[in-house]
């Protein structure tokens, strides 16, 4: 019976974003993807994920906002979590530089202004530039998923708090994977996990990439390998 592996995807993605590790791993895994429910609130958002979860001692990885969520669900199902794996993904509150632009970004949204995402954002968004089926998959998750997902998936992420210290009480493996250039991610948060007093796990790669899954498969699968063989 092959081991599971639960996987959170991160705003305004979905099963697709796992589409490319699938190959790597399926052979020897079961990749079990959890969408995130709609709702503006957290502890909601881990009950209705908890409902889908049948047993203890999960994998748990989460991708961007759903590594947050993974975190969230790890320190309050400490007993459900037996590793954890945050992929372009910090634990942290959102930070100040963040705020403004994206309540502007939630009061249009909640009046109906939806804005789907163009190739050339993608392409702006992304470490690799000559990948046709990359920019497709970014886009067609982003505009399939709409509105009615960005808004509460957006509202999530003015509504984080930071979690270091209940996640560095919680005696499991925990692993960050992330890119030394990803824009995206709250690098000041890593920095501050480094100097905590546990033993988490930290592998950047160069590059600038946040969409790891899909434009580094191979090497995200072989980190995921590793996280598994950790106890």
């Amino acid at each position: 019976m092959k081991e599971k592996i639960y996987l959170i995807p991160g705003l305004m993605t979905d099963e697709r974003l796992w589409s490319r590790i699938t190959p790597h791993l399926e052979k020897n895994y079961d990749l079990i993807h959890l969408p995130i429910p709609l709702s503006e609130n957290f502890d909601d958002v881990i009950n209705l994920i908890d409902k889908d979860i049948r047993e203890d001692n999960i994998n748990l990885l989460g991708f961007s906002l759903g590594g947050y969520i993974a975190s969230y669900y790890a320190v309050n199902f400490p007993k459900k979590v037996n590793k954890l794996f945050l992929l372009s993904s910090t634990p942290s509150e959102t930070e100040e530089k963040d705020i403004l632009r994206r309540e502007k970004k939630l009061h249009s949204s909640r009046n109906g202004s939806f804005t789907p995402l163009n190739e050339k954002k993608a392409l702006d968004l992304s470490e690799i530039k000559n990948d046709e089926e990359l920019l497709k998959i970014i886009c067609d998750m982003f505009n399939d998923l709409g509105n009615e997902v960005f808004v509460p998936q957006l509202s999530l992420t003015l509504k984080r708090k930071n979690l270091f210290k209940p996640l560095k009480e919680l005696q499991i493996p925990v692993h960050f994977f992330y890119s030394l250039g990803d824009r995206l991610l709250n690098h000041t948060s890593i920095d501050e996990l480094k100097h905590l007093d546990h033993d988490f796990e930290f592998f950047a790669r160069e590059g600038s990439s946040h969409n790891i899954s899909l434009e580094f498969p191979e090497i995200l699968s072989e980190r995921i390998r590793k996280w598994m063989e950790t106890s």
